[in-house]
């Protein structure tokens, strides 16, 4: 991030149904309790662009705008066209509201620190593909000798995990990595 101010970034990745929204909601939730300013981002990975309300603004995006915008009582929803795999650019627009922490939903081979959920057995081979694991979290049905050398929780260890997960980004704000 720029404009003066670090911002630790945790991606939150796994597959479809492994509970990636569910984790972003309960880490943006404690970040909050814990007066950090929190974004999220989302990558909309089920193909298409996503939906949008239908607005002004909305009307104004399918028309082909570059960017578009509504605001109202100090809410502003925007939509903008980046092209395809422009995490780079979603994270500088992001850098503007002075956050402290970035939690990014997806972007799997992004290279920032992730959280992998995996719900199955299936899923494991991730384990091997990505980069920048600070810990898996995975469903009981999958041992935890699949993780050898690994932080690992399972789901149903919550308030371990987020509590571990909390002090990465606490580092991650000493550290001024990024």
């Amino acid at each position: 991030m720029a404009m003066g101010k670090h911002c630790a970034i945790l991606q939150i990745t796994g597959y479809q149904n492994s509970g990636k929204t569910t984790l972003m909601k309960k880490l943006i939730a404690r970040a909050a309790e814990q007066g950090l300013a929190a974004g999220s981002l989302k990558h909309h990975g089920h193909g298409g662009t996503p939906d949008l309300p239908v607005k002004d603004s909305t009307d104004h995006f399918k028309a082909g705008a570059i960017v578009s915008g509504a605001e109202g009582e100090g809410t502003v929803q925007l939509s903008a066209r980046l092209g395809n795999d422009q995490l780079h650019r979603l994270i500088e627009l992001y850098s503007y509201f002075d956050l402290d922490v970035l939690f990014i939903e997806g972007y799997k081979k992004e290279p920032f620190p992730k959280v992998l959920l995996i719900s199955k057995e299936e899923d494991l081979p991730l384990v091997h593909e990505l980069q920048a694991i600070v810990c898996v979290i995975s469903s009981s049905c999958v041992h935890k000798n699949h993780f050898p050398g690994m932080n690992h929780f399972y789901i149903e260890e919550e308030d371990l995990y987020l509590d571990f997960l909390m002090k990465e980004v606490t580092n991650q704000n000493e550290r001024d990595i990024i």
